[in-house]
């Protein structure tokens, strides 16, 4: 009797230690390959669950797809075009025109464009900051942010760098965190003056670039290419909290939700990293894409992830690797 009630405890804990084993993992896998087919360059991918549709910047335009993959329409004319910013109460959306120096705004149920407004020099990411309720661009050229107010469409800051921006947002109490890809470091400035506050040096990652932030633990989130790691940083003093080796990454999402933050790395995986506490963090797999997906999207209300790729021809010469025509394609993961 007692040599059962042995057993049937130790069937209990490993029963139990394999639950919080599998608990780690996210079960994720490509689910889905959505063509679009054109042939053309491409940068970030804007996910807007509540409408099911995505956002899929294409060399000189935007592609409008139903997360089901069906197409829905076109952005036209936005050179260069890098992200894509939308505010659904105005019914507005932009994007970073890299090669016109520009953003476009449009219209987010006829997709027409309603204006067009100079910026910086190659407007890179762009969002939009619910806490001072503009849009803010990172121009990677002239080193600088612009900030726009979109209630009336007009430039109304801008904001010195002193390096190239890759990637901004907001705690939404008033800072705004910057990516300095030159220098490794997260250039803080305030939201209402537009000017700049702090920067901290990135401990142990070169030439950050995705970035995302908890609203919750004040904790940023920071791919770093140039080292192949995401670095955790407080926001609040800059101290590197936590470091994981992920591959060369260009996007970073985080979720709020499941606490998990996942890179889109050149080669063909994504990390996954979870957030247990502020100060503690776990790996929690490598998930498999596809070699060219660097940049990363995710559904906030299916938490599947969307990642902008195509198929290459082998690199030679130690050039980039050439696309192969009409396989521009987005792949969705999830379980």
């Amino acid at each position: 009797m007692k040599y059962n009630k042995m057993v049937a405890i130790s069937w209990a804990l490993a029963i139990a230690a394999t639950n919080t084993i599998a608990q780690t993992k996210t079960g994720f896998h490509i689910i889905k390959d959505i063509p679009i087919g054109r042939t053309g360059g491409w940068d970030y991918i804007t996910v807007d669950g509540e409408s099911k549709r995505m956002f899929v910047s294409h060399s000189t335009q935007v592609n409008i797809l139903s997360t089901a993959g069906d197409s829905i329409g076109v952005i036209p004319n936005t050179a260069g075009v890098h992200g894509i910013a939308v505010i659904k109460s105005l019914g507005k959306g932009y994007t970073s025109n890299g090669k016109a120096n520009s953003v476009s705004v449009f219209d987010l149920q006829t997709y027409k464009i309603l204006a067009d407004i100079p910026v910086g020099q190659n407007p890179d990411a762009i969002f939009y900051d619910d806490f001072s309720k503009k849009i803010i661009t990172c121009n990677g050229r002239s080193k600088d942010a612009t900030i726009i107010d979109p209630a009336t469409n007009k430039v109304v800051g801008t904001v010195p760098l002193g390096d190239k921006p890759e990637t901004a947002v907001s705690d939404g109490k008033g800072k705004i965190f910057v990516n300095g890809e030159t220098t490794n470091a997260v250039i803080v400035f305030d939201a209402i003056n537009y000017k700049e506050v702090v920067r901290y040096k990135i401990d142990g990652g070169e030439e950050p670039t995705g970035l995302a932030i908890d609203r919750a633990t004040n904790r940023l989130f920071i791919a770093c290419a140039g080292s192949q790691t995401m670095v955790v940083m407080n926001a609040a003093t800059g101290k590197t909290i936590a470091k994981f080796p992920i591959g060369d990454s260009d996007g970073l999402v985080f979720d709020s939700q499941t606490k998990i933050i996942y890179t889109a790395n050149a080669g063909g995986t994504i990390s996954a990293i979870r957030e247990v506490s502020a100060n503690k963090y776990e790996f929690v797999e490598t998930i498999a894409s596809e070699p060219s997906a660097r940049t990363i999207g995710i559904d906030y209300i299916t938490h599947h992830l969307f990642l902008p790729a195509a198929e290459t021809e082998p690199a030679t010469n130690g050039e980039r690797p050439k696309q192969i025509p009409g396989s521009f394609h987005v792949i969705e993961v999830g379980k």
